[in-house]
């Protein structure tokens, strides 16, 4: 039976809301798990992708996105895969738009690997796009070609001069990897900082199965903090994006860092963030498998009576937060599906 549409109405005036009282506000979505690069930690050289058939339609997207919005979303993130390499998704950065127009979206914004952002960085803020993120773990050429395994820096580095040229405001996001970048991250910080750039640290996640072991590329943040005050003035600030990075200002230069601490420090206690998949899996925790089904009763009927029953059951088994860990006697993922499925 079809809801009434005034059912409806009163069902997208419902906040969501977790079994531990935490307002869903904030959904990243995956527009695509396809990449033009092919990170060490996030893929596996030999990727096999999803049939264009099994992704949702800019257009389910848009409509998913909507209902997220009805229900109390105020932030809404696209990402990947690389979510610049999604035929025509410059479509649905237009279409969410229309959210930010009318106040009931206060942010649209993306993650990305800058490879495409010299072509779109002034079409996003035209659609309203007012800042991004950026992921880039090193500034030395050959070491970028061995993280990313395919990707260009100097074209990387020319997107984020685009984006900034077109008024993006721009955060570098960097993982930290123990033998391959940890002695830069000082330069990748002040490089940042003297642009203007905030810089946020992530440690490596057990999401996926990956040629090198995780045990070698771990590196705790607490080692890298531990090394950047034998230089500089760390002052906790209390800078909020919606995601789980918590900040210090470094006084020496002005600028932020954020660190991402999955594995030494839980952050999940305040987490308002839910993640979409380009299929219409909804993800409830980025470190738990569980998972919702949001594609059937999408394409179940023309009305979003169906959609919203599913989100809230959803909502009702978000965890209180994830299990990672890194096994040092099987190396094994906590998580099997790839960073880039979920899109981090």
């Amino acid at each position: 039976m079809i809801a009434k549409p005034d059912a409806i109405e009163q069902l997208a005036r419902a906040p969501l809301v977790d079994p531990f009282g935490r307002d869903i506000s904030y959904l990243r979505i995956s527009v695509t798990d396809r990449c033009d690069f092919r990170c060490v930690y996030c893929m596996s050289e030999d990727m096999t992708f999803l049939p264009k058939r099994d992704l949702l339609t800019l257009e389910e997207i848009d409509r998913v996105a909507t209902a997220f919005i009805a229900r109390g979303t105020r932030k809404l993130r696209l990402t990947g895969g690389e979510p610049l390499v999604r035929r025509d998704v410059m479509s649905l950065f237009r279409s969410l738009s229309r959210h930010l127009t009318t106040g009931a979206l206060e942010e649209l914004t993306l993650t990305t690997n800058g490879s495409l952002l010299d072509r779109y960085a002034q079409e996003l803020a035209d659609y309203g796009v007012r800042r991004i993120n950026v992921s880039l773990d090193t500034l030395d050429p050959d070491k970028f070609r061995k993280i990313t395994r395919w990707g260009d820096l100097d074209k990387v580095l020319g997107g984020i001069e685009a984006a900034r040229k077109a008024g993006l405001r721009v955060k570098i996001n960097a993982v930290a990897l123990k033998g391959v970048n940890e002695d830069e991250i000082e330069g990748l910080m002040t490089w940042a900082h003297g642009l203007g750039m905030d810089l946020t640290l992530i440690e490596v996640m057990p999401l996926g199965e990956i040629e090198p072991g995780r045990i070698d590329q771990f590196l705790p943040l607490s080692v890298v903090r531990a090394r950047l005050l034998d230089n500089y003035s760390l002052i906790e600030d209390p800078y909020r994006t919606g995601g789980p990075a918590r900040y210090v200002r470094v006084k020496e230069t002005g600028g932020l860092v954020g660190f991402i601490t999955p594995m030494t420090h839980n952050f999940c206690e305040s987490c308002n963030r839910v993640r979409l998949t380009c299929t219409g899996t909804l993800y409830m925790c980025l470190g738990q498998e569980d998972a919702a089904d949001l594609r059937a009763p999408l394409r179940a009927s023309p009305d979003d009576a169906g959609l919203h029953r599913a989100m809230e059951e959803a909502i009702s088994r978000k965890p209180k937060g994830h299990d990672f860990i890194i096994d040092r006697r099987r190396a094994k993922p906590a998580v099997g599906r790839h960073m880039s499925v979920t899109g981090g």
